[in-house]
């Protein structure tokens, strides 16, 4: 497809205005067809504003016809399906055909608005560029097979590997894109198949926050929502560019600054969002920890921090004082390059205009250190006593639209669905909950010890194949590799993943797109395209980023020969022989899984997060009733939903008949626990040290009879405190032995919060972790420094012989001085008008023509030295002996030394353009260099989240 480029005064022809509309309609064209290639309906205001201008002509009288019946148009609510804020979509669908989407002014979240992603969003479901029917790579050609065949081979050739080489030598790579049920019912799938080796797009973008919030707070999710943002009164941005990577969310922080919110943007690049900052920070990348300490530095030396907060609802905060005090002016001024001015006035802003929030993303999360990030900027916010307060909070804007459910109850390599963990009484649980025999299920695995170890991550998979077999934690390299729902290219060390994608017995696919893995591959035969629908041909509930749930309805059937991604499970399931139990409980209709009976096995078993009490039918009601919720507070303030908060943010605790109305801010003791109040949770004992872990006296929740701390409560302590005769005898018989996450009655919980409790107890909030690498936080350099004299000061961590399964290099790549090579600073980040790895969204007409290029931002003093221009091609050059042939930007949006790359692009390979590759017809429009191609090495110390945001280079003129 080409696109409209513009030259003086002269339009050149975009097919963007299609043929047919120049020609007349081809005899035979169905309104169907038409309605589908052209898009005219959903994208009529776009089309005509690529019309050249002079297009009126002389009307003419026409005999007119009394139009056919077309049917009833019927508005069918979905959910975006690309970023985490949750924007509602109103899709008119008229004879099973979407002809358009309305705006959705009743939604609490998005208010009508869209970002040009969500205002495309029908296109995905008549996509031009969309696998169609299952295909086989065959002497490097793909070629159309039945869904029959493609079910067979690949379960024939999974199944014999399973015999050969074990369970654990295939990886299942799960999505962020896959709605809550179909991501439990894979994590279910991948237990049955009796292995650990499945993640998801989480671990390569917020497993670090999920890690650190968890075990700082207790929950690894955003405190408050983009709607309290109303309530701060200032806001700092660090490392999240949310007016491109989450535009929506933005229109809730300018109504905050409107009514007088100080804006701090600390971030390398002077981002879109940075363009409305009071504040603009400029740091060097990969020093954020020193930056937080030197800010607390200054809160500390002022007096600011809140001293009773910090005294009732902390554990340890004397042990960061201890670090702080080490973060002099200089000292941080020197290591992040950031005047000490600058730091004191970001320190005063946000100590002086409280509640101040901070937000980050994956500026934060993708370093070497990233779990250690989080921490710092947790603590910060318990310093300043920010934490459970309307207008204060931890607020993470995830990736994916679905990234947060898919980390509550989906493929997690390290646990169980509703972070149960792998221990042995974690699957017991399980058995009970899916109603299968333990031992069954303990026997599908290699071995006991396998089945409660951690599996392999997504962010290294390749290493998997690639690493010495006698260095591999399992009895087996990994043989064969499904991506289902998840694009190679925003994942790192891509020559690496490439050499293993050689290497695999079998590549499978499954996906509405064939995606880079289709075309990067370099095989000639043993790759599978199974083609998925979209998450508009189906039905389902999606958790956005401050964890309200809603719910899609199915907007069309699903196109061309495309299954759903629960039937294909369904399938491969009766092809490896455990189907029963897969959907025991479970109504399956044409082979297609009943998701609502899914969500209410959820509702079963995930009590931890409060998933319990987010049915089906009150998910409905809700996006029935959007109108009634108050767009600020997320309260229905009148209706059939009155009194819940929308999306029943979790934990919406108990059974969904005790109507808790869900948690729209986490750790907030003001209200009562019935009400949507929680204090921190006690996940680690009841004192280490001598000190005690649990709250002090009065810091509980409002109307708590106990107003002290407590920890978690199970069968004896409501023994103990005589609230057991409140069960039901039900109730009695399946609580006794267990605790308020393994009773399947629900009942704990429900004369917990009776008498004003939380069911997970009442802490503190840890600011020391004694079971992390760094108990508080400390600065690391990046393990590809530019400034060699600090590496030995702020040194990494030592390598690692097995983590996640893998020998993990820290201390040996640090050593390398790659910096006299390579003297650029490289990083990476998200446009407005693309995402993830961008396969969707570059495929989408309306997109395409907004971001024809890949580029790469030059500060115009090294424009100048290299001799760069924008417009040219570059080269570059990185330390893994990568070349990628990009766009040259120049611009100081970048400061000298930096350049900065989008990581949503691919298809191209070290300057080859790889368009043949793709099935035809399928490649997106636009392609590109992957940044990825050219990453470096390096994993989080806890996550083995990937490093993406500091790296080294160097440009030469193409």
């Amino acid at each position: 497809m080409t696109l409209l480029r513009r030259t003086g005064d002269t339009v050149k022809r975009s097919t963007l205005v299609p043929r047919s509309l120049s020609q007349g309609v081809p005899k035979g064209l169905t309104r169907r067809a038409f309605l589908a290639r052209t898009g005219l309906v959903a994208g009529g205001g776009l089309l005509a504003q690529q019309l050249p201008l002079r297009v009126m002509q002389a009307a003419e009288a026409q005999t007119t016809h009394a139009p056919p019946d077309q049917g009833k148009p019927e508005v069918k609510h979905t959910i975006c399906s690309h970023c985490s804020v949750g924007c509602s979509v109103e899709a008119v669908v008229q004879n099973g055909v979407w002809v358009r989407q309305d705006t959705a002014f009743d939604s609490p979240i998005n208010l009508g608005a869209h970002c040009a992603k969500g205002a495309s969003v029908r296109e995905h479901g008549h996509g031009e560029h969309r696998l169609r029917y299952p295909m086989k790579l065959v002497n490097g050609k793909y070629q159309r097979i039945s869904w029959d065949q493609a079910i067979n081979e690949v379960g024939d050739k999974l199944l014999q590997l399973r015999q050969q080489a074990g369970q654990d030598a295939i990886f299942w790579i799960g999505s962020s894109k896959h709605n809550n049920e179909q991501s439990y019912l894979l994590r279910k799938f991948v237990s049955m198949w009796g292995s650990n080796n499945t993640d998801h797009q989480a671990r390569i973008c917020h497993s670090t926050t999920v890690a650190g919030v968890a075990q700082t707070y207790g929950y690894g999710a955003m405190t408050n929502s983009f709607n309290d943002l109303s309530h701060s009164k200032a806001v700092l941005f660090i490392g999240s560019n949310p007016a491109e990577a989450h535009p929506i969310s933005m229109l809730h922080f300018l109504h905050a600054k409107e009514l007088g919110a100080k804006m701090i943007v600390i971030d390398p690049r002077f981002t879109r969002t940075a363009r409305f900052a009071h504040h603009y920070v400029r740091i060097r990348p990969g020093t954020d920890i020193a930056l937080v300490w030197g800010i607390l530095w200054h809160i500390f030396e002022n007096g600011w921090e809140d001293k009773q907060y910090i005294e009732r609802r902390t554990y340890r905060m004397d042990e960061v004082r201890k670090e702080v005090a080490k973060w002099t002016p200089e000292k941080v001024s020197d290591v992040t390059g950031v005047p000490e001015a600058t730091v004191k006035k970001a320190a005063e802003m946000l100590a002086t205009n409280r509640p101040s929030s901070v937000v980050w993303c994956m500026g934060i999360t993708q370093h070497h250190v990233g779990t250690a990030n989080v921490r710092a900027l947790s603590i910060l916010q318990l310093a300043l006593g920010n934490i459970g307060v309307a207008g204060g909070g931890a607020n993470i804007y995830r990736g994916h639209d679905n990234v947060q459910g898919a980390t509550d109850v989906g493929p997690n390599p390290d646990s169980l669905p509703g972070y149960y963990g792998l221990a042995e009484g974690a699957w017991k649980y399980f058995s009970r909950v899916w109603d299968i025999d333990y031992q069954w299920l303990q026997g599908r695995f290699a071995s006991k010890a396998l089945m409660e170890k951690p599996g392999m991550t997504v962010s290294r998979w390749f290493d998997g194949v690639n690493e010495n077999k006698q260095f591999v934690d399992q009895p087996n390299s990994l043989k064969a590799v499904l991506y289902w729902g998840h694009a190679p290219n925003s994942q790192t060390r891509l020559p690496d993943m490439k050499l293993a994608m050689q290497k695999l017995d079998l590549l499978v696919v499954i996906d509405p797109y064939p995606t880079m893995t289709a075309a990067m591959h370099g095989r000639k035969d043993g790759v599978y395209l199974l083609p998925a629908t979209t998450q508009f041909e189906t039905q389902g509930s999606v958790t956005c980023s401050n964890r309200s749930v809603q719910w899609r309805e199915r907007v069309i059937h699903p196109l061309f020969e495309c299954k759903t991604d629960h039937e294909i499970m369904y399938l491969f399931a009766k092809k490896f022989g455990f189907a029963n139990e897969l959907c025991k409980h479970i109504k399956v209709v044409d082979n297609e899984p009943v998701i609502e009976d899914i969500l209410r096995e959820i509702n079963r078993s995930v009590w931890t997060i409060g998933y319990s009490g987010i049915s089906p039918e009150r998910l409905k009601l809700h996006m029935e009733n959007k109108h009634t919720f108050n767009p600020t507070t997320l309260l229905a303030e009148y209706g059939p939903c009155k009194g819940d908060y929308y999306g029943l943010p979790w934990p919406c605790w108990g059974t969904p008949e005790m109507k808790h109305p869900g948690t729209p801010i986490l750790y907030d003791i003001s209200k009562p626990v019935a009400e949507g109040g929680l204090p921190f949770r006690a996940n680690w004992g009841v004192e280490h040290d001598g000190l005690p872990l649990l709250a002090a006296d009065g810091s509980s929740n409002k109307d708590s009879e106990m107003q002290f701390g407590y920890p978690e409560f199970d069968h004896v302590l409501l023994k103990k405190l005589g609230w057991w005769n409140e069960l039901t005898p039900e109730e009695q018989k399946q609580a006794d032995g267990n605790n308020w996450k393994t009773d399947m009655s629900g009942g704990i919980i429900r004369v917990v919060i009776a008498h004003g409790c939380a069911p997970y107890g009442n802490a503190r909030a840890r600011c020391h972790v004694w079971n992390f690498p760094d108990p508080v936080p400390v600065h690391r350099e990046p393990l590809v420094s530019p400034r060699r004299d600090l590496v030995a000061a702020y040194p990494t961590y030592p390598d690692k012989a097995a983590f996640w399964r893998l020998p993990t290099l820290y201390k040996s790549v640090q050593d390398i001085n790659f910096a006299k090579d390579y003297p650029l600073i490289m990083t990476s980040g998200r446009l407005v008008e693309y995402e993830g790895g961008g396969d969707e969204t570059r495929s989408n007409p309306w997109l395409a023509e907004l971001q024809q290029a890949m580029f790469v931002e030059v500060n115009p003093h090294d424009a100048t030295q290299l001799n760069v221009r924008t417009g040219k091609f570059v080269w570059v050059e990185t330390p893994t002996g990568a070349r990628l042939k990009i766009t040259a930007f120049v611009t100081p949006r970048v400061p000298a030394g930096l350049v900065w790359m989008p990581y949503h692009f691919g298809g191209w390979w070290m300057g080859e353009d790889l368009r043949g590759n793709y099935p035809a017809g399928a490649a997106p429009i636009v392609l590109g260099e992957a940044v990825n191609t050219g990453w470096t090495y390096g994993y989080d110390v806890v996550t083995m989240m990937q490093e993406t945001k500091v790296s080294l280079c160097r440009l030469v003129t193409a």
